[in-house]
């Protein structure tokens, strides 16, 4: 259990608290980001110890907390703040508007769990941040996040490369 305070929770859903990230959450982070499906869509980000893992959370995650006032978030139960995965809103270089991730460990995969906090944060983007736009990108390939984005209203917009990307990928975007 992650005794992470009640402050750090920006989105609560029926089931569901969205956090800030904290160096505390070190192992949990280093379990999703070696997901054999991490690997595969998102890629492979040579995160393995501790130090790697708050290393690139502050670069990835902390640091945009502070530049932007909003990031990915890790996702944990309400219940018992089992931490289960993270979604949120990323704001990526080659990408011209704000952008909605998410990724779950495998065991909570099928619950409903993502759909839950990645309509939260769609609603957290128009209600709270006033975004006019958010977009989506993934592999063509990634059934399961394409059919997601489009269950939380995304519509298929473009393709793009982003910078140093050997593939294509697909843009999802929702206007309010």
């Amino acid at each position: 259990m992650i005794s992470e305070s009640s402050a750090d929770v920006v989105i609560e859903t029926q089931r569901l608290q969205l956090r800030r990230f904290a160096f505390t959450d070190a192992a949990f982070f280093i379990r999703l980001l070696n997901d054999p499906d991490w690997i595969r869509f998102i890629g492979d980000r040579d995160v393995h110890t501790d130090a790697q893992a708050c290393a690139y959370m502050q670069k990835a995650y902390m640091a945009q907390y502070e530049r932007m006032g909003f990031g990915l978030y890790l996702v944990q139960l309400k219940a018992d703040r089992t931490p289960i995965g993270m979604c949120g809103l990323i704001k990526r270089e080659g990408l011209d508007d704000v952008d909605i991730g998410f990724a779950f460990l495998r065991e909570f995969r099928g619950e409903g769990y993502a759909h839950e906090a990645a309509a939260a944060s769609i609603d957290y983007a128009r209600d709270t941040l006033n975004m006019k736009r958010v977009v989506a990108i993934a592999t063509p390939d990634n059934v399961s996040s394409i059919a997601l984005l489009q269950k939380i209203g995304l519509r298929f917009d473009s393709t793009t490369r982003l910078k140093d990307e050997q593939v294509d990928l697909v843009v999802y975007a929702i206007c309010f």
